[in-house]
């Protein structure tokens, strides 16, 4: 069994049935599981109603944050390693990190409500090619100093990653990969984006003038 995904290249069963598997791998939203455990509450009805760490924390505190970060993380590396394992080509192994980051982002047995999948991808990259996270990084840092925004400063890495790496001079599978994960998070990100793109343009109350204005005087309207 073989599928065509250009006149040159086609997808085996063996790398359809990962790929298939990496998806169901990133369904597996521990933030959910964990959450209606300890608690009994939906995670997706608290806070942000996201089920990654950020809003997990918020529920169950650093402890709930750590667990689901290092397993959201785990669950990337898992694809890839599975894939490299398995002996896929490059192109299935960027078809394999696609897919987990999918499965987290709309896992079908959440009615595809899930994460926004930062973590997923920052563990699939690093068991990929731990450079790209370093490339990553080196946006990222320069970018914070100046704003002062963990949220917008990770975002405009993201979104610059794709070129990062191509003037890094990587293989262009890697190349697109990033560039599919970055499409990936922005969009599941897009509302924040606009939230804090709207928080820093809000123009600071300008402070009345201390000086006295006299009655009669010309300033009088």
């Amino acid at each position: 069994m073989s599928l065509p995904i250009s006149p040159s290249h086609t997808l085996t069963g063996r790398e359809l049935s990962w790929i298939a598997a990496s998806y169901f791998i990133g369904c597996f939203t521990v933030g959910y599981y964990w959450t209606r455990w300890r608690t009994g509450q939906d995670i997706r009805e608290v806070g942000s109603g996201n089920v990654g760490a950020r809003n997990v924390g918020r529920t169950l505190g650093k402890g709930g944050f750590t667990i689901t970060l290092l397993i959201d993380a785990a669950k990337g590396a898992l694809a890839v390693a599975g894939a490299v394992w398995l002996g896929l080509r490059p192109e299935a192994v960027v078809a394999s990190i696609v897919a987990v980051v999918i499965g987290h982002n709309w896992p079908l047995q959440l009615r595809f409500q899930g994460g926004k999948g930062v973590a997923v991808s920052a563990g699939a990259l690093l068991a990929y090619d731990p450079f790209l996270l370093l490339a990553l990084l080196a946006v990222f840092l320069p970018v914070l100093a100046v704003l002062r925004n963990v949220t917008l400063s990770g975002m405009i890495a993201i979104a610059l990653a794709p070129l990062t790496t191509f003037l890094c001079g990587l293989p262009k599978v890697e190349v697109a990969a990033v560039s599919i994960l970055a499409m990936l998070v922005l969009l599941m990100h897009r509302t924040n984006i606009r939230e804090e793109m709207a928080r820093i343009s809000v123009p600071r109350p300008v402070k009345e003038s201390q000086v006295p204005i006299h009655k009669g005087s010309n300033d009088e309207v």
